[in-house]
């Protein structure tokens, strides 16, 4: 197989005529603000956020990202990193399933030929598609065999992110024989797909499960292309794939930490001497409590720093187009790699000390305030910090290229 494709440019702002990012930010805070409401008794009730997409495709966030001559949104990537931050404030299980519903409705522009991005892109926008699935590698793999005009899958994915409520699924597969890893665009109300809840402690609205496929058929047009790392296989613009799926991770996490310590400082300012003997003081002028936030909001914004660093580097990456060269492509996702681990620790520490500055009372179900903890541990499981660290520490000391490594 050849050199893969660049991802597909956003259109000209004369061309696309969406609504604009105050919209979809303004958007995004009142959907936020929903969440809100109820966000402690659904966390607690774990049901499939069946209502909760519901309202995602009703706002028009769900095409948020499709070109607005396609029947979508309009927006860039930095306007859906901003509403995926916005809305992990109030509720990380619902952006992380927002987050991978843009990257694996995105990733057709990466990984196929523009024909056929486009026409997908168009149905998802007509059909207000929700996605799920993920494309990181995995073993066993699913296997993808040859069978008449078209292809067989078969195996079992793991955890993955939004099935239970999916539209669309997108799985990372492997060619029968010769191995190729690929993507794969699977309907998954076919009667050869069976989905089994996720139990974890924390992102219990992300509609994850593991999926088992039964010989379930394939179309040549439901295989978008390589996800090989090999140089001559993936150019630098189409490998841009892996810090742009990373970089929503960040902002998941930022989100998580920042939600966490204004929760906790709302109950600070509101007053604790009834409920929170624990510190000294019983103020919020308590020297403890004062170096406490000061310190995780130092943390949170210095990885939001990183962050936009990082943001603006994959947003320069994709205006280069094919002129992206592989030391470039390694650079920015270095700066996304360090963004990570900067927001790994920062929502970490935050979820965690939010709790001893609010004392016992965190312990309360009806406040919910171990979800935001619950949560950025189960999410940075999948990543662990340790690794990003060595990864660019490498790339510091020997010069040596980041992996690329997809969205689970």
């Amino acid at each position: 197989m050849g050199v893969a494709t660049m991802p597909t440019q956003p259109a000209p702002a004369s061309d696309r005529m969406g609504p604009g990012r105050a919209h979809w930010l303004h958007v995004a805070r009142e959907t936020a603000d929903d969440l809100a409401t109820d966000a402690a008794a659904r966390e607690h009730a774990g049901k499939a956020p069946f209502g909760e997409v519901s309202g995602l495709r009703e706002s028009g966030l769900l095409t948020l990202l499709i070109p607005a001559e396609l029947g979508g949104g309009g927006a860039d990537w930095p306007t859906a990193y901003a509403v995926v931050r916005e809305i992990a404030s109030t509720d990380a299980a619902i952006a992380q399933l927002l987050g991978t519903h843009y990257f694996l409705s995105w990733s057709a522009r990466s990984f196929t030929e523009p024909d056929l991005a486009t026409r997908i892109e168009r149905l998802s926008a007509t059909e207000q598609w929700c996605w799920g699935g993920g494309l990181a590698a995995q073993g066993p793999p699913l296997i993808l065999t040859r069978k008449g005009r078209g292809y067989v899958l078969e195996g079992r994915q793991s955890y993955a992110t939004g099935v239970l409520v999916a539209d669309r699924l997108a799985v990372r597969a492997e060619r029968a024989g010769s191995r190729e890893p690929v993507a794969v665009v699977v309907a998954p109300a076919h009667p050869g797909v069976r989905i089994d809840p996720a139990e974890g402690f924390g992102q219990r609205l992300a509609a994850g499960g593991d999926v088992e496929f039964d010989a379930v058929p394939v179309t040549v047009h439901d295989v978008l292309g390589s996800l090989a790392a090999d140089d001559d296989v993936l150019s630098p613009s189409a490998a841009l794939a892996s810090p742009i799926g990373r970089l929503l991770s960040v902002q998941l996490l930022l989100g998580l930490a920042e939600g966490a310590l204004a929760e906790a400082r709302e109950y600070s300012r509101a007053g604790r001497s009834s409920w929170h003997p624990s510190w000294p003081d019983d103020s919020p002028q308590d020297p403890h409590v004062l170096t406490t936030y000061g310190e995780l909001t130092i943390l949170t914004r210095s990885a939001a720093a990183l962050s936009d660093l990082a943001l603006a580097a994959v947003h320069g990456g994709l205006a280069r187009g094919e002129d992206l060269t592989y030391d470039q492509y390694a650079d920015i996702s270095v700066q996304v790699t360090m963004a990570e681990a900067a927001a790994s620790r920062a929502a970490q520490e935050s979820t965690s000390r939010a709790l001893d500055v609010v004392g016992s009372r965190s312990a309360s179900a009806r406040l919910g305030l171990d979800r935001f903890w619950r949560n950025a541990r189960a999410h940075t499981l999948h990543r662990p910090v340790a690794h990003q660290f060595r990864d660019a520490g490498d790339y510091f000391l020997n010069g040596a290229h980041p992996p690329f490594v997809l969205p689970a």
